[in-house]
């Protein structure tokens, strides 16, 4: 554990979720497979895409719609209606199939190993103090086994937009009904975590579980209070 600015007292935790409290790659790398290989079996038309293919979709959509990356979800929703209404399909066609591949990646999305030192951890500072999720990304905490800890789960798109900005960090304090700089938020991205909640008004911890070095990485423009390369190392916090 190290410590890079005054850590004051702090009555409440926030935490990212992928790559912070669970490895997330793995579980990306097999949805990406698991939802290729099912629109390659849905029609025909689609028997040869690969992974490029779909990537143009929402290369499309994000450049009519560039807002759209602060919601995942709905960005992953409409590249599949483009990718189904530009071979053809009508509207409900379009929708049953948008409905279908958006319930695979769901269901692959959320097979999440999480370690059982994350499940202890969590457990012990949730007797203590309130924990609150915030994510950028699409996981579902009940899916996993993780919604027991949080307050409550704030989702980049349905909640404000997606860190760095401020709007997730402001509203996890509003909804505690704590001064934001009364809460610790916890994360393993140097730019969405830290800066986030840093500019936001949190104290920010994070979580370095690569040992990388700080002052070397290209996206330390700020220090966090602490950092730690262990999720463990936070109980000794309260």
């Amino acid at each position: 554990m190290r410590f890079y600015r005054p850590l004051a007292p702090f009555a409440a935790m926030t935490f990212d979720l992928d790559d912070t409290l669970y490895d997330n790659h793995p579980v990306i790398d097999k949805t990406e497979k698991e939802v290729l290989c099912f629109i390659r079996q849905y029609d025909a038309k689609f028997r040869y895409f690969e992974r490029e293919d779909l990537h143009l979709y929402r290369q499309v959509v994000l450049e009519q719609e560039p807002e759209i990356y602060h919601d995942v979800t709905s960005w992953r929703r409409q590249s599949a209606e483009l990718m189904f209404n530009h071979h053809g399909f009508n509207h409900e066609e379009t929708m049953r199939g948008t409905d279908e591949i958006m319930s695979c990646f769901r269901y692959w999305r959320n097979k999440i190993t999480v370690p059982e030192s994350t499940h202890n951890t969590l457990s012990a500072l949730a007797e203590k103090i309130p924990l609150v999720a915030i994510t950028n990304g699409n996981a579902e905490p009940e899916a996993c086994g993780l919604a027991p800890y949080f307050e409550f789960v704030l989702k980049a798109g349905l909640d404000g937009r997606s860190k760095p900005y401020p709007d997730m960090y402001r509203l996890a304090a509003e909804r505690l009904n704590l001064p934001i700089n009364q809460i610790l938020h916890v994360g393993d991205n140097l730019s969405t975590d830290v800066e986030g909640a840093l500019y936001s008004g949190m104290q920010a911890c994070w979580i370095n579980i690569e040992n990388k070095e700080l002052m070397q990485e290209p996206e330390g423009r700020l220090v966090p209070h602490v950092e730690i390369s262990d999720l463990a190392s936070l109980i000794a916090l309260i």
